[in-house]
This record gives C-alpha cells, structure tokens and sequence, in this order.
C-alpha cells in the first residue's frame, strides 16, 4: 500500500482510500482530501513535516502522520 507519506516534491498522485477513524478521517475529508482528487507535493519542510500540498486549487499543510492514513496509486 502506497501511501501520501511515501510521495517526493514534485510528483502527483490520485487519492484511492482514506484510513482513519471517526473525527480525524472527516477533518482530511473537511480539507478536501476525497477519494479521486489528485494532489500535487509543492513543498517539505526541512525537517520533513508537514508537507504542503496543491488539492484542489488550494495549498494545504498536512502533517506526515495524516499523510500516512491517505492511500494513493
């Protein structure tokens, strides 16, 4: 399973499945991270968390323990 955590700068990926319980899976899906949305990795941070992403038109930090419950292809 490939996941958003395992994406490099630059690369986009097509969203397959959200993982998560309860009210952390409805804030991924509050911020738009929906089964079939693409999403773009613009940025890491230095240390390597967050991460932002292009979804949708909009930038979004999401921290790479979020990323991890997001299954990509």
């Amino acid at each position: 399973m490939k996941t958003l955590r395992d994406l490099r700068v630059g690369e986009t990926a097509k969203v397959v499945r959200l993982h998560g319980e309860g009210p952390v899976k409805r804030r991924i899906m509050d911020m738009g991270i929906t089964k079939g949305v693409d999403v773009y990795v613009r940025k890491v941070a230095p240390l390597g968390d967050p991460m932002e992403l292009t979804i949708r038109n909009y930038e979004l930090s999401l921290r790479k323990a979020d990323a991890e419950m997001i299954e990509i292809e």
